[in-house]
Formats: structure tokens, sequence, C-alpha cells
């Protein structure tokens, strides 16, 4: 026998007849029941209620609500609340008194829910503080649990400072504030940024009041953006432009700072009324044009990296906060217009010459043509006049064609220098650009450096040659090639052409040439000086038939024969062996005869 059973005695006056029967003291078992149940609370079913909690665990929640079993929650529907504990008192719903297991069956969320529309309502006109579950993320912020109502917290509104971690507040309790209600549609908009807004703008009151321009302070960056950095001040934001993060050119400002980093900074300029503070870091170190090395000059060769560039020019960093310009007609030693693109770009390792150098505006102009002898320097040497060469040709005008004989070198050729014996109206007929064209030194403008070419005069002049051949009244094979308002332009040998007008072109049957065909021009004008011939194709025809039509008038105008022919026709008709026969005849016209 144990030591706890060994003392225990049974008792002398127990009726255990009475027990048997159900009989207890007098009283009967269904009088016992029905005194239990009066002490039972009255539940019914579809209420909300108050409940005692009793016991806390991961899975579920007891509560008591003084009936005769007690109600078991799941623990998720006081995710809201994680500081929940026996012997609190929440509200419960009642769904069902006794199931098939004889358990009370309760629930919190629709307790909460049935009073949580109410409760929103009243909270946002009260501005009251609320907690808030917060269940999940979701586009643009995050689902918060309010009373039982799934209310919406924008990114904005979690806090002052920019969030870049949002999962981080997921399956946390806030307080929060209720600020926008939609009646209609029942949504809820929470914010916990507003709490801390009132308490921050005396903060930044406090601040504003203390700042000083030239002030150092130390602040955390709490934002990166392409334009610059946001420092936290302490309870104020101020903004470091990226020109102001370093005296070189920064790119991107997450190459200077980092998040979270804590730097110094000096206060530029403030704005109280807006708020606004400028900073700047790179005024806490000397500028770099103060350690430019004191012996440098205008002359002198440096080595940079190109950092900017643009149409007009190209920027080179030549140390951190010092930069030249190269203007692109410091870029070559040619005279076209052309872009700083065609020669650099950035990220180029470059030398280049100092052109220009004032320290106290701390600008600097530099060059890279003067790396490379200027070609007019020597240019009656290298392009005497007479000298032959080949040239690309660059551009058109109506009057000519420029070309380059190398970078720097340009000359024109004029449209009459172009061929001795094509009407050429513009140089696109003759040539193109890009192409090669062989040329010959006419005259040197060392002034303009420009140079008259000429192409023509690679050839002998035809012309002394044409005098000969094509003489006044000649005639020649020609085709019409070209149909003008005037005339024609007419192809003859030697590529040289001729013109005739529309009254030169009629044929023979009346009807007038066309362009394409193959005629007989007789030249009826020749001029060398001005390298004209004017042609006709009429005149082939008509000439001779008028040459005929004129024989056959003399024939017809010769003397009659009759009895007293005229002294001056047979004078004229006469040799000197017919002087006897004059002689005698004379003498008879005296006598009468």
């Amino acid at each position: 026998m144990s030591e706890l059973t060994k003392n225990v005695q049974p008792l002398q006056d127990f009726d255990w007849e009475q027990f048997e029967n159900g009989m207890t003291a007098n009283v009967s078992k269904e009088e016992l029941d029905k005194a239990y149940d009066e002490t039972l609370n009255k539940v019914s079913e579809h209420q909300v209620v108050d409940g005692k909690v009793i016991s806390v665990d991961k899975k579920e929640v007891v509560v008591n609500i003084g009936y005769k079993s007690d109600g078991i929650i799941p623990a998720s529907e006081f995710r809201y609340n994680p500081d929940l504990k026996a012997g609190d008192v929440v509200e419960v719903y009642v769904e069902n008194a006794e199931d098939k297991k004889g358990q009370l069956v309760l629930s919190h969320k629709k307790a909460r829910m049935s009073k949580s529309w109410d409760r929103v309502n009243a909270a946002l006109e009260a501005q009251e503080v609320v907690n808030g579950y917060i269940k999940c993320r979701t586009k643009g912020g995050m689902i918060v649990d309010v009373f039982g109502i799934e209310a919406f917290l924008p990114g904005s509104q979690i806090d002052v400072h920019p969030i870049r971690d949002y999962d981080q507040f997921v399956d946390k309790t806030m307080e929060f504030k209720i600020v926008k209600i939609n009646q209609e549609f029942r949504n809820v908009v929470v914010s916990h940024k507003a709490l801390i807004e009132a308490e921050l703008e005396a903060q930044k009151q406090e601040i504003m009041s203390k700042l000083e321009k030239g002030q150092i302070l130390e602040g955390v960056v709490k934002n990166i953006t392409s334009y610059g950095v946001f420092v936290d001040l302490g309870g104020v934001d101020g903004l470091i432009h990226i020109t102001d993060l370093s005296w070189g050119r920064v790119d991107d400002p997450h190459k200077v700072v980092e998040l979270d980093q804590k730097i110094n900074v000096v206060i530029l300029d403030f704005d109280e009324e807006k708020k606004r503070i400028a900073l700047g870091l790179k005024q806490l170190t000397p500028h770099p044009w103060d350690a430019l090395d004191a012996n440098l000059k205008v002359g002198d060769h440096v080595k940079g990296k190109v950092v900017v560039i643009a149409d007009y020019g190209a920027f080179v960093e030549i140390q951190p906060g010092v930069e030249g310009l190269i203007h692109v007609s410091e870029m070559s030693w040619s005279q076209h217009l052309r872009s700083a693109q065609e020669f650099l770009k950035v990220g180029d390792e470059v030398e280049a010459v100092i052109i220009t150098l004032d320290r106290d505006e701390r600008k600097m102009s530099l060059g890279i043509k003067q790396l490379k002898e200027d070609p007019w320097e020597a240019i009656e040497v290298k392009y005497p006049v007479g000298s032959k060469h080949t040239a690309k040709v660059r551009n058109f005008t109506n009057f000519g064609v420029f070309v380059e004989l190398e970078e720097g070198v340009d000359g024109l050729i004029h449209i009459s220098d172009l061929s001795w014996t094509k009407k050429v109206k513009h140089p696109s007929e003759f040539t193109q650009v890009g192409a090669q064209i062989d040329v010959i030194v006419l005259d040197i403008d060392k002034e303009n450096r420009r140079l008259s070419l000429g192409h023509k005069q690679l050839e002998e002049n035809p012309w002394d040659v044409f005098e000969a051949k094509y003489t006044v009244g000649s005639i020649h094979e020609g085709k019409i090639i070209e149909l003008l308002e005037k005339g024609a332009v007419v192809q003859l040998d030697e590529n040289v052409e001729g013109f005739a007008t529309p009254k030169h072109l009629a044929k023979e049957d009346g009807s007038q040439a066309a362009q394409g065909e193959t005629l007989p021009f007789k030249v009826i004008e020749f001029n060398k000086d001005s390298k004209r011939i004017i042609l006709s194709h009429s005149r082939t025809f008509e000439d001779p038939k008028r040459e005929e039509k004129a024989a056959a008038k003399k024939a017809t105008r010769a003397p009659k024969k009759d009895d007293t022919p005229k002294i001056e026709n047979v004078a004229a008709s006469t040799t000197l062996g017919d002087i006897d026969v004059l002689a005698e005849l004379k003498a008879k016209m005296e006598k009468g005869e």
C-alpha cells in the first residue's frame, strides 16, 4: 500500500444504496442537472458575446463564455493581436452552441466583422489611432487587417522614408490612422506615416531654425536618384544635386555614394517656407583648379579622357574636376562643317595641345589638329601651280565642284573647267560626291586656304582642231541628244556638241526632228572663243535647192538670138579671135546696112 492511500478510510455514514439508485442527500440526479444548468449562461446562437481567453497556443485559442463547454477558435483569427494571452477578454460570435461532437463553435473573426464598419467610421471621425495587422503585399502597398476589414496601406504611407524592402513589414502589427473611407465600395485607406509626420514637422521646424549657409552637418544617404542624392539630416531632408557631388563630371550618383552611408555635407542654400535645403559634397574638398600645375601653359601637351561630347566639340578631363574643350574646328585642319562625333567618342584617351588657359575663369581650350603639321604652311611646295593630283569630290554648287586633296586642303573646280566640249549645266551631271577626280592646280589662294583647280586642262584644247574641221558650210552627222524649248543639243564627233534652233530642225517632209535621231547637219556658225557651234539640218536640203533654182533662173536670163545683138553682151562673150568680126559688124552698122 502506498503512502498516499494507507490512511484513507471510507465514510462511515455514506449510503451506498441511495447512490446506486441515483439519489444523493435526498436529491435526485435530474434535480442536480437542472440546478447545474441554471448556473450556466443562456447562450443563443448567432450572437456576439464576450469571452475569456483560457489558453493560447500556435494552433488554437480556448475561450470560455460561461457555457458548459469552452469554445475553440483558430489562432489565425488573432494574428492581428500578437500580444493575446490567457485572461484577456475578447469578442466572439456564437456559430453553434453544440455541434455533432457536443463542442461549442465560436468565431472571433465574425464578431469583429459584425461591428467593424461602425468602428472604422468612428475611428476616422475621432482621428483615433488603431492597431492593424499587415497580412500581405499588394500592388502599390500592403493589405492591413483593421477590425477584421482589409484596408489598403499605400507604399508611400508606410514611413516618411522611402521603403526599399516591403516584405519586412508582412506579419507585423503596427499603429495606423484611418485617412480615407469609400462608403460606396467599402474601401478603407490607412497610414502609418501620418502618425509620425506631426512629430517630424516639429523636428523640421527646430532644425530649419538653426540652419546657416556654409554650415557642415552629418547626414545619412536616404535616396539616390538620377539627378541627385537625398540626405536625412535628422528629421529633415536635403538634396545634393548631381553637379554638387564631385568637382568632376558624375553620370551616376551611385558611383559617389551608397544608400544608408553617413556623409558630411555643407549647406549651400535653404528655403524655410518650402522646407528645401540645398546641400553640397564637393565643396568640402579644394577645387581641383587650385591644385593644377602652376607651370602648365599655352602650347603644352596634356593627356585626358573624353567625358562629354556634343556636335560642337568634346570636353576632356585632364584631371578630376579640370576639363578643357576641344572645339570641332580644332580637331582637323579641314574647313568642312563636321560633327565632333566623327573624330572622338566618350571614353577616348587623347593627347591635346593647350590653346588658351584662364585660371581665374577656370577655363581651358584644347586642340588636337595642332599635333599635325598645317598642310598650308608649305602648300606651294606640295601643290605647285601646274601640278597634277587626284582629289575626292566633297560637294557641289551651281558654279563648280569642291574637292579635297588631303585633310585640310580643299580646292574648287569651276564648272567651266570641267570639260572642253560638254555643256555642263550642273556638276552632278559630270561626277558624284565621294568620287575620285584628276585635277591640275591653276592657282593658289593661301590667305583663304583655297586652291583653284581644273580638270579639262589635263587634256589639250580640242577646239584648235575643231576650228579646221567644223568650218562654216561643212556638213556632219549629228545625233539629237536633248530637246529644249529654244532648240536641240546635237552630239557630233569627238564628244563635241552643237546647237540647232527649232526652225533648223525641220525635215524635208515637213516634220520636226525628234530626240535620238541621227541626221546630217550643216555648220552655219563656229565661235572658238565661246566654244559654240550653230547647226542646221534644214539647210542641208534647202541650200542645194536654192542653188539649183538660182542656176535655173540664171539660165532663163541668157541673151536671145536677134539681128542687133547688144555690143556689151557680145563683148562679154568674145575672145581676142573675134575682134575682127566685131570691127566688121560695126562698120556695116555705121553705113546703115
